[in-house]
């Protein structure tokens, strides 16, 4: 993609320096400019004359661009102290951002640093002949604890619904913490995860696995008449195994923060 400015001056030289400015380009970047027109004086100081004209441009990288976006909002909600570090990889890019006011950053739960991350990979992946650009957005470890946070809660609440039998619904979740909790779930025998409702209502579920032997059996969720049991033959049942083998059911494949998840 290419960017470009191009303006007038007196002469060469001061056009040049306007479309430098225009563009936000310094010597030590990498530009390159065309003389569309040069500038001629007038005749007797009276008759004719034009000044001089100066295309700049530069191509500008998928990096540049998202980098670029991200900048102009963060200084659109007041947050020009907010500092970016960019890190790069094949067909990935990280945006760390820092600052004294990160907790307005990350938002409610999170919310305001996905929105940032989405629009951002929108404005990437838009017209992108590269191919798909997986975009992250972070304010410092907050994406590590917040996926650790809802693994403990998905393996929670799954031996929650062996031991009870009663499903459990969660709140509502963009697709990729959903999936988190798909994966932690389904890596516990004997429960199930799924999710339900539309659009920003849209949540997991976790309650007992039906097809579980252990739930058929009357192990924790023995609702026979005369209360649950606790026990089994008059010994006490173990836990239900943790399968870290076991294939996620609902994973929803690599999508990315707002990618689709079908089940």
């Amino acid at each position: 993609m290419l960017r470009e400015a191009i303006c007038e001056g007196i002469d060469v030289e001061e056009a040049l320096e306007n479309a430098k400015k225009e563009l936000g380009v310094s010597d030590t970047d990498d530009y390159d400019f065309e003389v569309v027109q040069r500038e001629e004086k007038k005749k007797f100081g009276l008759f004719g004359g034009r000044p001089a004209k100066v295309r700049v441009f530069i191509k500008e990288t998928s990096e540049d661009k998202a980098e670029t976006f991200l900048r102009n909002v963060l200084d659109k909600m007041q947050l020009s102290d907010i500092a970016i570090e960019k890190k790069t990889e094949e067909s990935a890019i990280t945006f760390e951002l820092s600052g004294e006011e990160e907790g307005f950053v990350i938002g409610r739960r999170g919310e305001t640093l996905d929105a940032l991350q989405y629009l951002t990979s929108l404005v990437v992946n838009h017209n992108n002949e590269e191919g798909y650009i997986k975009v992250t957005v972070n304010v410092g470890n907050y994406r590590d604890k917040r996926e650790k946070t809802l693994e403990i809660l998905g393996r929670k609440l799954a031996f929650k619904a062996i031991k009870t039998g009663k499903k459990t619904s969660l709140e509502p979740m963009n697709p990729y913490e959903r999936r988190i909790i798909h994966t932690s779930v389904q890596k516990v025998n004997g429960a199930i995860s799924w999710s339900e409702g539309e659009n920003a209502n849209r949540h997991v579920v976790i309650g007992p696995d039906p097809k579980s032997s252990r739930n058929r059996r009357g192990g924790y969720n023995n609702n026979r008449r005369g209360g649950r049991r606790s026990y089994n033959g008059g010994r006490k049942s173990n836990p239900a195994p943790v399968n870290p083998d076991r294939v996620p059911l609902n994973e929803g494949g690599e999508t990315g923060l707002y990618g689709r998840i079908d089940k």
